[in-house]
């Protein structure tokens, strides 16, 4: 059974920072391009960042400078690194896999509040 947990999300102020972690079990998680995604209330989910099987990178625009994918093949998790955050940032942020086929983690919230 294949997982993907979400961890590191919680209330920050502006300008404060987030480490979000992607975990994955029943796959071999290195071979998947991952990305974090978003959605806000009444809004679409949206693409933040995604990393690729090599670790290439790509970002959204709104988030450039501040936030930083990484991961490590030999070891599990895939983080997110969320600096500067502000209010826009405010979600629920998904982890997703992708290699042919597509799985999603249940989510951890974001809440950027002063």
């Amino acid at each position: 059974q294949v997982q993907l947990v979400e961890s590191g999300g919680g209330v920050v102020q502006p300008g404060g920072s987030l480490r979000l972690s992607c975990a994955a079990s029943g796959i071999t998680f290195s071979r998947y391009e991952v990305g974090w995604y978003r959605q806000a209330p009444g809004k679409e989910r949206e693409l933040v960042a995604a990393i690729g099987r090599a670790g290439s990178t790509n970002y959204a625009d709104s988030v450039k400078g501040r936030f930083a994918i990484s991961r490590d093949n030999a070891k599990n998790p895939v983080y997110l690194q969320m600096n500067s955050l502000n209010l826009g940032d405010t979600a629920v942020y998904y982890c997703n896999a992708k290699f042919f086929q597509n799985f999603w983690g249940q989510g951890t919230q974001v809440t950027v509040s002063s």
